[in-house]
């Protein structure tokens, strides 16, 4: 399956998906290593630190303080990594809903994390951006 560029058969091909769970986003201070036990989904080195976005259960068992509770929302259309347009086009259609929204980007799909009690509600305005761009 080739990478999909273009905007419009992006936006309508989303298919946004809600994964089972509530996530959490950690910080530790040290970027060597991601610690023994932990699974997380994904893992960014910042000068500050490690950045852990894991399953909420897990960062309690592991005592991560966290500040944030997300739903995991994955786009399944196939976007290509230099597409233009897709995240600011979802990004814009959640904010108008007065959702926020965090993104990673996988190599095969967007990921966005959005405020845990509103996920459904995300996956909902995503659905109605694709068949809105359909038409």
């Amino acid at each position: 399956m080739s990478a999909e560029r273009d905007l419009r058969k992006l936006l309508s091909g989303m298919r946004p998906e809600l994964n089972e769970g509530r996530y959490v986003i950690c910080t530790l201070p040290d970027t060597a290593a991601v610690p023994a036990g932990l699974a997380p989904v994904a893992t960014v080195c910042e000068a500050e630190g490690m950045t852990l976005v894991l399953h909420q259960d897990e960062a309690d068992a592991a005592g991560l303080a966290y500040t944030y509770t997300a739903g995991w929302i994955t786009l399944r259309v196939h976007s290509a990594l230099d597409a233009v347009g897709l995240t600011g086009a979802f990004a814009a259609a959640l904010a108008e809903h007065g959702l926020s929204c965090n993104v990673i980007a996988g190599y095969h799909h967007d990921h966005l994390f959005v405020a845990a009690d509103r996920a459904a509600e995300a996956v909902s305005v995503l659905e109605e951006l694709a068949a809105r761009s359909a038409e």
